[in-house]
């Protein structure tokens, strides 16, 4: 007799069929993980990504920096009231999402209700918007949301149509408001925001708001961009922060850096990030953290960042007693932290780019005898030196008095010799190559 095929049961057929497409699933699903976010996120739009376009470095509000009575109680902070903030964004785009930041608050932060709408003339620190231009914003689909201690919450993507350099206008109402008085915040925002009991996101304009110039809790705006779309990020202190800037004028030196960097081809295509804060040093804590506790936070998690300018080490030299040897010991330690701002954010991809540190004499800062200015040369002829940084933006060398280069020029600084005015941070700007934001 011939032999017989044999037969294979129906259950052991449908247990190989449901195998192989529990494979093809398999590597269906493994294929879409390592694809980049833009390929698997759709609503993102194909040849899109998400980049920062203003941020505002959170910080612990100082007692004399939170918002006056009624808005600040005993126990709680904007309790029932009505935020409304603006915002210079740098690169624009068709869709937006915000940021807002728990970082310093020891409870719960909740938020009842946001709006983004234009301000009325386009004009920064203005109580009104443009009618028709409001639209809500909601998180994970809800029109509230409650922001956990030391978190940030993301909003959902909002259609809003932002060009370049364009002013935003930003309204949160929080019915509980901060349950305690750890607020975070930017207070040297050198714009004015407008406080108001009750809600009133919808309203268009805030009339007999009270006037403050600080920004609360809005930490970040995000657009979403063309692919090539970068951003350059600035750590800095109050030189960069603005001290001396024109109050709702935009005018501190990355504000006309960007302006600049609009005239040029393609300019519109690159965000300016300025990460700074009055009286932030690189090596310890002072208004915020330290910079090398900061870093990641304020650059490397920062949205579509391909370049970093550092611009800070003023405040490490003038807060450190004015003898030799800690004053070698600071210049020493500042040299350390360069190079280590430097591996961390090339680990990520991202050029760094050191600016020189500005004289100060005539300042409070100044010792009289020159030691704090001898370690300022010393760290500037370090960063001046080949191959420490991606390239050098000597901004010592633009303000400084020809006549006596241990201080700044006269016509450049607002009275104190340490900051500059309009006129100085344009200098400034000026001297930034914008050749060094090339692609490729």
């Amino acid at each position: 007799m011939k032999p017989q095929p044999s037969r294979v049961p129906l259950a052991n057929l449908l247990s190989t069929c449901v195998l192989a497409l529990a494979l093809v699933v398999t590597a269906t699903a493994v294929t879409a993980l390592v694809r980049s976010p833009r390929q698997v996120t759709a609503h993102t739009g194909r040849g899109s990504h998400w980049v920062n376009t203003w941020t505002g470095m959170p910080q612990l509000t100082e007692a004399g920096n939170l918002p006056p009575a009624p808005f600040t109680g005993e126990r709680s902070v904007l309790a029932d009231t009505t935020l409304r903030q603006s915002v210079r964004v740098t690169t624009g785009g068709h869709r937006l999402r915000l940021r807002f930041s728990n970082a310093y608050g020891d409870t719960p932060l909740p938020l009842t209700a946001v709006t983004v709408a234009l301000p009325q003339d386009g004009r920064a620190g203005v109580s009104a918007i443009v009618p028709g231009s409001l639209h809500p914003v909601t998180f994970s689909g809800r029109a509230a949301t409650v922001v956990p201690v030391g978190a940030q919450v993301v909003s959902d993507p909002v259609d809003f149509e932002l060009t370049p350099g364009a002013n935003v206008t930003v309204t949160a109402y929080t019915a509980q408001g901060q349950p305690d008085l750890k607020l975070t915040s930017h207070p040297g925002s050198r714009t004015t925001s407008y406080l108001l009991t009750g809600d009133h996101t919808e309203d268009s304009d805030l009339t007999g708001a009270t006037r403050v110039d600080h920004w609360y809790l809005l930490s970040d705006v995000e657009v979403l961009a063309p692919a090539a779309t970068r951003a350059v990020a600035v750590l800095g202190d109050s030189l960069t922060d603005g001290r001396g800037s024109t109050t709702n004028g935009n005018d501190r030196w990355p504000d006309q850096f960007f302006d600049r960097l609009r005239s040029r081809p393609a300019g519109s295509d690159l965000a300016v990030l300025n990460q700074a804060a009055g009286g932030n040093r690189v090596l310890d804590d002072g208004l915020g953290p330290n910079v090398l506790a900061r870093l990641d936070r304020d650059v490397l998690s920062r949205s579509g960042v391909s370049w970093l300018i550092v611009f800070e080490g003023i405040n490490d030299i003038g807060t450190a007693a004015a003898t030799p040897e800690a004053q070698r010991a600071v210049a020493d330690d500042l040299i350390a932290a360069y190079r280590q701002i430097v591996v961390r954010a090339h680990a990520q991809g991202i050029r760094v780019y050191g600016a020189t540190l500005l004289p100060f004499g005539g300042n409070a800062y100044d010792d009289g005898a020159g030691v704090r200015e001898t370690a300022r040369r010393h760290v500037n002829a370090w960063i001046r030196g080949h191959g420490h940084f991606d390239a050098v933006i000597d901004f010592d060398r633009v303000v400084r008095d020809p006549a006596d280069p241990s201080r700044l020029r006269a016509d450049l600084q607002v009275g104190d010799w340490l900051h500059l005015n309009p006129t100085g941070y344009g200098v400034l700007a000026g001297a930034v190559p914008t050749e060094l934001f090339r692609r490729g």
